[in-house]
């Protein structure tokens, strides 16, 4: 049995597992759904999502750029508590996960999302070969989410 006592991690998997347990129940709000079938909601909608992700990469300038580094600390408990509630947001954006790229983008902002939660502080390693896939892994797949998000911003505005 793993206990987790890591606040984030607890709030970020209940939040995951809500957002599944209403998509595979088909349970809704009414009201938040019509929201999302506004054009102009989904566009500010997704603004804000796109922010968030975009912001997340912060953590990973202040890991690199030698002046920020004294704030990666703090930085990376506010990247970990915005990627606890990123399942709300994504939640606020859509109620599915879409079809086609846009499932396949949202099954990669989920994985990712659960790796993240199951950081080495949690998992509570030592271990420099699982710090180093874990990381691999974690950023691989922000990219990946990145380029994603990037296309699907143009698909939105090309085809309208």
């Amino acid at each position: 049995m793993v206990l987790i006592n890591n606040k984030s991690t607890l709030i970020g998997l209940a939040l995951l597992s809500a957002f599944f347990l209403q998509f595979f129940l088909t349970l809704q709000w009414d009201w938040l759904f019509e929201l999302q079938q506004d054009e102009m909601y989904k566009r500010w909608s997704g603004l804000a999502l796109a922010i968030f992700i975009i912001f997340q990469w912060v953590l990973t300038l202040t890991r690199v750029i030698k002046k920020f580094r004294k704030n990666a600390m703090s930085m990376q408990s506010i990247h970990k508590w915005l990627g606890a509630i990123s399942p709300l947001l994504f939640y606020i954006h859509s109620m599915s996960l879409g079809y086609g790229y846009l499932l396949l983008l949202s099954y990669i902002f989920f994985s990712n999302t659960l790796l993240g939660y199951f950081n080495l502080d949690v998992v509570k390693s030592k271990s420099d070969a699982l710090f180093k896939g874990w990381m691999v892994s974690h950023v691989a797949l922000s990219i990946i989410v990145s380029i994603m998000l990037v296309f699907h911003v143009t698909m939105v505005f090309y085809y309208k």
